[in-house]
């Protein structure tokens, strides 16, 4: 390995190491009994982590976790290059040619108007699913990925049957929904209980789901990232949490020692201190 002070390493450093890695004979073991399926959990992860050093606004996590992110690119397109399916240089080429072809008021005389109004992005799209042989009768969601987060899967769902006019013209509606899908959840608790753990939880899961499909929807309309929006709230949870843990600490009590009444003040406490701050 080159010393690392003599120059920097560049992306032809890494998809020769990559490349080492992946060889049969002299690479390391674990590397070279991957396929894109075992390595795909690791690149959904490592997206997650850049999300996280993102939202944590740490920028030096964020250089590395891009790297990590990076890496997966790399990963799966060694493997493709072993299958003779495509190699790196095609990813870059081919996302480039995209970018470029979905700025036309960039790249080419075009109306910036059209593209901002949305016109000019949907038809070139439409165009992109013609030539993949996508844009069969039927098939109009089947490009939504399945392994996408749930709630940016429902967004994304959502977003594709607006563009064909099937979407409430207004807030209000989908507001009416969720007490409408509420309902059906109390309903359904209520029918399940006594009817067995199997029953029960089938049909409550279903209305519950129902009822997160709408709140993505309400998402959707606000211009909200759902995944964003609980991230956040969890993280607004584990922060008052520790508040708790940390005022029982003083007491010399953890949780466990606390009833709910007492959590639940000492939770009122954090929130107020956070409203004032």
């Amino acid at each position: 390995m080159r010393d690392e002070t003599a120059r920097r390493y560049t992306v032809e450093d890494l998809l020769s190491v990559m490349a080492r890695l992946r060889d049969k004979d002299t690479g390391c073991p674990w590397d070279v009994e991957q396929s894109f399926a075992t390595i795909a959990p690791y690149t959904i992860e490592e997206a997650y982590e850049v999300a996280d050093a993102i939202a944590r606004e740490d920028l030096d996590a964020l250089k590395e976790e891009l790297g990590d992110l990076l890496l997966q690119v790399v990963y799966h397109a060694q493997m493709a290059s072993e299958d003779a399916r495509f190699g790196f240089a095609d990813v870059v080429d081919a996302i480039t040619r995209k970018m470029i072809r979905r700025h036309p008021h960039v790249f080419a005389d075009a109306s910036r108007h059209e593209f901002l109004t949305g016109d000019m992005w949907q038809r070139i799209k439409a165009e992109e699913k013609v030539e993949r042989g996508t844009a069969a009768e039927g098939a109009m969601l089947d490009d939504v990925p399945l392994a996408l987060p749930a709630l940016t899967r429902a967004v994304k769902l959502q977003k594709r049957a607006a563009e064909v006019g099937f979407d409430w013209p207004s807030l209000v509606p989908v507001l009416a929904k969720v007490d409408e899908e509420i309902a059906e959840l109390k309903t359904a608790i209520a029918a399940s209980e006594g009817a067995g753990e199997r029953n029960y939880a089938k049909r409550v899961t279903e209305e519950f789901g129902d009822l997160l499909f709408v709140m993505a929807n309400i998402a959707r309309h606000l211009k909200v990232d759902p995944e964003a929006a609980l991230r956040g709230a969890n993280a607004k949870f584990v922060r008052r949490f520790r508040s708790i843990e940390t005022a029982l600490a003083k007491d010399g009590r953890t949780p466990e020692d606390a009833t709910l009444e007492e959590m639940d003040q000492l939770w009122d406490e954090a929130k107020a201190a956070e409203t004032k701050a």
